[in-house]
């Protein structure tokens, strides 16, 4: 039996537009964005609400959104600024609970479960946290509040901007059973396709399949799927977990043996990958970023992954690991393709999930 916990998630809305805006007003009501240069194949770190009516978001190559908004406003990336609100933030957080994981510089989870303030009620922490954030620094903020991790994370999306929604322990079996299986932090597009190929689409249809099908279906994060699908959730909030590199990995739809092909995936996995170190990292040259890897999974479930410390991170340097790392598939297809980069020696407080 999981012992319950008061969880609250706290996401910041648009936090570098936000800030950006705060700084100078005269760009509240033109569409905003924080991110890189159109020149250098630059992606949005974030952008504004009136950005997104144009259909701009994370991650979107920054030429991209230029053709799709030639009026906006692009701004580079401040790093040091954004850091230090983000430190702002946190210590109104520490006023509350020192058990704090930070997800990003404007993302984090807090354990309150043992906090005696607002009557114990994470509801009104919740709340109070976000009144603070507003009145002192004049940002807005989203909150979750669940017994589990994962939920709370879902629910801080609820009542985005500026607002909140809460998940009751006695609510929690009702609402998995109704939540699409996309809303799950771990299902992205090409895994929310392959569910739907197979006939998955809510929690409730995983609840209804055999555990050992999922688990066959999707590994080891087959395991943690079927978990949340039954309101299991055991991860503690895990403070000061130093992270020694990132990586993106990408299970494919359908098993390739044509080098051709994964070339085509580890471009679009070098852009995420780059828009994720942009976003979190700015203030650190690329060159900085010198150990890169490849991994490759077969359609026999062995891996291998190759690691070269080069010169910087780019595109070429990842292809050229791929191609080497192409010889030991031996006839065999690939079912799953990976990059990585280690960070660079010193001491590092961002957390992000490797591989995720």
């Amino acid at each position: 039996m999981q012992t319950l916990r008061k969880i609250i998630h706290i996401d910041m809305d648009c936090f570098y537009a936000a800030v950006e805006m705060r700084e100078n007003p005269s760009l509240v009501g033109n569409p905003v964005a924080v991110g890189g240069s159109p020149d250098q194949r630059g992606v949005l770190a974030t952008c504004n609400y009136e950005a997104r009516k144009f259909g701009l978001h994370s991650a979107m190559a920054t030429a991209q959104a230029l053709k799709l908004c030639p009026n906006l406003v692009l701004l580079p990336v401040n790093m040091p600024l954004y850091k230090s609100v983000s430190a702002q933030i946190h210590q109104i957080f520490r006023r509350y609970t020192d058990i704090i994981e930070p997800l990003s510089l404007d993302e984090a989870y807090l354990d309150v479960t043992d906090c005696d303030k607002c009557q114990g009620s994470a509801t009104w922490i919740a709340q109070e946290i976000r009144q603070a954030i507003f009145d002192e620094l004049r940002l807005t903020s989203s909150a979750g509040v669940a017994p589990l991790k994962f939920l709370a994370k879902i629910a801080s999306e609820q009542n985005k901007p500026n607002g909140q929604f809460v998940i009751r322990p006695d609510e929690v079996a009702e609402f998995v059973k109704k939540l699409p299986l996309k809303k799950i932090h771990g299902v992205g597009k090409v895994t929310n396709e392959k569910l739907a190929q197979l006939g998955f689409h809510t929690c409730e249809d995983i609840q209804n399949s055999q555990q050992h099908y999922i688990y066959q279906q999707f590994g080891k994060f087959g395991q943690r799927l079927w978990e949340f699908c039954h309101g299991i959730d055991t991860r503690k909030i895990e403070v000061d977990r130093p992270r020694k590199s990132l990586a993106v990995e990408h299970t494919l739809l359908s098993d390739i043996s044509e080098l051709a092909d994964a070339e085509q995936i580890v471009e679009e996995q070098f852009h995420k990958l780059l828009f994720r170190i942009q976003r979190n990292w700015g203030d650190k040259p690329l060159n900085d970023f010198r150990k890169l890897g490849v991994k490759l999974k077969f359609d026999d479930f062995t891996q291998t992954t190759l690691e070269r410390t080069t010169d910087g991170i780019a595109l070429e340097r990842f292809i050229e690991l791929l191609q080497q790392i192409w010889e030991r598939t031996n006839g065999r297809k690939v079912r799953l393709i990976g990059v990585s980069v280690h960070f660079p020696e010193e001491k590092v407080t961002k957390q992000l999930n490797l591989w995720e």
